[in-house]
């Protein structure tokens, strides 16, 4: 698999979509050499780099209804809706324990998209620039805005990744690969609608001038992203998972439900393709 970059989309708990598609790759031994993902994204990747199946799984659906995971407790008390300290601490060292030992041995690179609220430029972290650090960038790449606060590293403010580079494929190809397995979380034919609330960002926000950019640009940058892996995907260098029905989950849904739903149909998707991915992996 040298030269192949796995690509993977963030969109909050959409990302179990992600993790089904992972599970079915892990069941394959497909470890791609390159992945890169930012926040859902970045998230599921760190159980797949670690091989331990099952966990994406058990650390969403299954915590679901956990209000230490997702509530607006969370958010008055902490100020994020998602409980960062439960989700990057408690669970992978306590209840639904991480591999470290593996995910640090493994071979694979693994490049993390975080946006800089000062400049709005994608910065990229990667597993082993970070070690020990690459939790905390991971919790940087989910860190969204409003209903989260950012992490500071290295003089830098730092808010989830999908804002500036919501499907991180430019990133794959400046790394050198050829390839690519490109994992969404919405349909075929969905564009986003653009963000017409400067006012609003420039209140939250009046120090970081970059983000309040880059969350006006988000519905082009992605739909600019979107039109690059069609083409990608014609011309044969990309090979594109995608859900293949409208996706009824949203980014902060708690319907267990719809989420396994969901997981399932990232699961069948991989699972359909399959053959004609091998064929195209191993050519």
């Amino acid at each position: 698999m040298e030269g192949i970059g796995l690509v993977l989309e963030g969109g909050g708990m959409r990302g179990v979509y992600t993790a089904g598609v992972l599970e079915y790759f892990m069941e394959q031994d497909w470890y791609f050499p390159y992945v890169v993902g930012v926040s859902a994204g970045a998230c599921n990747a760190v159980s797949y780099i670690s091989k331990q199946r099952g966990r994406n799984k058990k650390v969403t659906i299954d915590y679901i209804g956990d209000h230490r995971y997702l509530s607006y407790r969370n958010l008055l008390r902490y100020k994020s809706i998602f409980g960062m300290d439960f989700i990057f601490n408690e669970l992978p060292n306590k209840l639904v324990p991480f591999d470290y030992d593996t995910f640090y041995s493994s071979p694979q690179q693994f490049a993390i998209g975080t946006t800089d609220a000062h400049t709005g430029e994608p910065i990229y972290y990667t597993k082993h620039q970070l070690q020990l650090q690459t939790m905390p960038i991971v919790q940087a790449s989910s860190s969204l805005p409003f209903v989260a606060t950012p992490i500071h590293y290295e003089g830098r403010t730092l808010f989830d990744g999908g804002l500036v580079d919501p499907i991180p494929v430019q990133k794959s190809l400046a790394d050198g690969n050829r390839k690519h397995v490109i994992v969404l979380t919405k349909e075929e034919g969905y564009r986003k609608t653009p963000f017409k609330q400067r006012w609003l960002a420039k209140s939250f926000y009046p120090k970081y001038d970059g983000l309040v950019d880059v969350l006006v640009n988000r519905s082009e940058i992605y739909n600019g992203t979107l039109e690059l892996v069609r083409k990608m995907e014609e011309d044969g260098s990309a090979i594109v998972i995608r859900p293949s029905s409208k996706v009824v989950v949203g980014r902060m849904e708690k319907s267990p439900k719809k989420l396994e739903a969901l997981h399932e149909l990232g699961y069948e998707d991989a699972k359909r393709i399959g053959s004609r991915m091998k064929e195209w992996l191993f050519s």
